[in-house]
């Protein structure tokens, strides 16, 4: 008696089979739906893809996104040391450059003249008690209008943006005044 109770409370092996084939055929077709429909493309339109092959297929496209996430990685590094290098001749760059390259100095203050533009780049950390408002005034006093700022935060850094024009064309804001300036009110 106490056999027969145990399996109709408990499903057979053809059951518990049966629905983990219908899991795994659910699953191997969410994997295929992300996977772009123009690498499905066979000879003839009738044919359809086995799983197996699509299981495949899906398998070589993420090793193609993986080597795609590696080289865009690779061209943003690149892209990332030669601004680094190009940027030699702006003011503040040489001690922003060593500071991002060791990740030690925190404040890095950079100051970029672009002739009637501005461009500061400030990067802090989360813990560096600053007004990002007195960053701004300083360059209004200094005869700069600020055109847009923005931050991001990424880890434990902040990353501010300011770029500025000049307000009246014929001048120029000296840029060793508002490097100074911001050295001491970050300092």
């Amino acid at each position: 008696m106490k056999c027969s109770s145990e399996s109709s409370s408990k499903p057979d092996r053809k059951t518990v089979e049966r629905n983990r084939r219908i899991q795994m055929k659910s699953l191997c077709f969410k994997l295929a739906s992300l996977v772009p429909p123009q690498h499905f493309k066979t000879t003839n339109s009738k044919d359809t893809v086995s799983q197996q092959n699509q299981l495949d297929i899906t398998a070589s496209y993420i090793k193609q996104l993986r080597e795609r996430i590696e080289n865009l990685k690779e061209r943003k590094e690149k892209a990332m040391r030669s601004q680094l290098g190009s940027s030699n001749s702006d003011i503040g760059s040489i001690a922003a450059e060593n500071a991002v390259m060791t990740g030690s100095r925190l404040p890095v203050l950079e100051i970029k003249d672009l002739g009637s533009c501005i461009e500061v780049m400030l990067i802090s950390g989360l813990n560096k008690n600053f007004m990002f408002y007195e960053v701004i005034r300083v360059l209004q006093e200094q005869g700069a209008e600020v055109v847009s700022a923005s931050f991001f935060t990424v880890g434990d850094k902040v990353f501010h943006s300011v770029h500025a024009q000049v307000k009246i064309s014929r001048d120029r804001v000296d840029t060793s005044t508002v490097w100074q300036r911001l050295q001491d009110l970050l300092y």
